[in-house]
């Protein structure tokens, strides 16, 4: 695995959980859209509390996953702040750590560096030939 590819984990799951948030936020309006129906023909009285039961099923798995896919992403951004802190280079750590860590655009980081973006391209490439990513991890 490529310094980039490991680098690039972080962004990738930090997507997946605001996805699965936004799930979760369709399945709490679907559960709260849940109604009774009044008519005259009699029906199952248990019927509506079954969709209920099911959306509040789903929507605590769907959490379960939230949580576990933030446990994850927190320690992989651990592991990277360590590999990050290990490039010698203060530069590059600040454009390592803004990209990866906080998932700046390539021109919010020209910006913030106050660096033409060929140069934050250039720097970005040097940084990753300064990364080693321990042997455990690949």
């Amino acid at each position: 695995m490529t310094a980039k590819e490991y680098l690039g984990q972080a962004y990738r799951l930090d997507q997946r959980i605001n996805s699965k948030l936004e799930q979760l936020a369709s399945l709490n309006d679907l559960a709260n859209k849940v109604t009774t129906t009044l008519t005259g023909m009699p029906k199952n009285p248990n019927r509506n509390l079954s969709l209920v039961a099911d959306a509040v099923a789903k929507i605590v798995d769907l959490q379960a996953e939230i949580n576990c896919d933030i446990d994850l992403l927190v320690d992989l951004k651990c592991d990277m702040v360590r590999i990050i802190k290990g490039v010698g280079n203060a530069e590059y750590q600040t454009l390592l750590e803004l990209r990866y860590l906080c998932f700046k655009t390539w021109e919010q980081i020209a910006v913030d560096m106050n660096y033409s973006i060929d140069n934050v391209y250039r720097i970005h490439r040097k940084a990753l030939c300064a990364v080693s990513i321990p042997k455990s991890i690949q």
